[in-house]
């Protein structure tokens, strides 16, 4: 099972800080630890795989991060401007800062806790799977 929250994102240190693309957060419950913020590709001659940039990272860490900064890794998390969630994504090559609604974010995590409560990932996991998808990636 798995839910999608479609919202508008701007990028605030851009040159165009006020102009919003779209972005999807994503949950599944075969990973029942982590949320992903993926941005769909248009017009870039990908194939069916490639046709997104999504990344992953705890949806406990967005979900604090929607109130105190938190993050210490590739992912930071914390309160922007009134009514924002900051989400800090650092790469090898840069950083992005994205700017998402509060209560798209907050629609998206009470889905998602909906579907997994807190505390309960762990019954979710299939570790085969898991496995399976480190070998297969190795």
């Amino acid at each position: 099972m798995s839910t999608v929250q479609p919202m508008p994102v701007t990028f605030p240190d851009s040159p165009l800080p006020d102009v919003s693309i779209d972005a999807e957060l994503r949950f599944d419950t075969s990973r029942p630890y982590a949320a992903c913020l993926s941005f769909p590709l248009s017009d870039c001659g990908c194939t069916e795989d490639q046709l997104q940039v999504c990344w992953y990272f705890s949806r406990d860490l967005l979900n604090e991060g929607r109130h105190a900064p938190a993050g210490s890794g590739d992912v930071q998390v914390g309160p922007g401007a009134p009514g924002e969630v900051r989400i800090t994504l650092l790469g090898p090559t840069g950083r992005a800062v994205v700017s998402a609604p509060t209560d798209l974010v907050a629609a998206f995590l009470a889905d998602c806790f909906a579907l997994v409560p807190a505390g309960s990932e762990s019954e979710h996991l299939d570790i085969d799977a898991t496995l399976d998808r480190i070998l297969e990636a190795g």
